[in-house]
């Protein structure tokens, strides 16, 4: 066995990079990368986001988001608008046409799922669950 097989990080690395390959793969037809999939997905299911309120979900921070999401607005798939109380806050939200993408891109992730062989909704759950914890216990401990 090699220090790869051994070591978690490494299966951890190496997931991540398929699932990310996956995605590009599925997403390659719509101009979409990955991380702006995310945006569109947390505002299909969550709606209008400030730029504060989608760093914290995808745990990126504003200097890393504005281009991704500014990337999106181009495409016309969200817009951004100053808050009017504070105008530091930018709140996020979809277009016409980035609500549309919702259904054209409706099985992507379920793909992605059938692709990395997860068998059932309890599989997949129990997968979420253990690299939540995973993510906060290691969040935790640098703290």
């Amino acid at each position: 066995m090699s220090v790869t097989d051994e070591m978690v990080c490494f299966s951890l690395y190496s997931a991540a990079r398929a699932t990310t390959q996956a995605y590009r793969t599925l997403l390659a037809p719509w101009g979409l990368t990955y991380p702006q999939y995310l945006v569109l997905a947390i505002l299909w299911h969550e709606g209008e986001q400030t730029i504060g309120s989608l760093g914290d979900a995808m745990q990126l921070d504003s200097g890393t988001l504005s281009p991704l999401v500014r990337r999106l607005e181009q495409a016309d798939l969200v817009t951004r608008s100053r808050s009017v109380t504070d105008e530091r806050v930018v709140t996020v939200q979809l277009t016409e046409r980035g609500e549309a993408l919702r259904s054209e891109l409706a099985t992507v992730a379920l793909d992605v799922a059938r692709l990395s062989g997860i068998r059932d909704d309890a599989h997949r759950r129990r997968l979420i669950s253990e690299l939540q914890e995973l993510t906060a216990l290691l969040q935790n401990a640098r703290s």
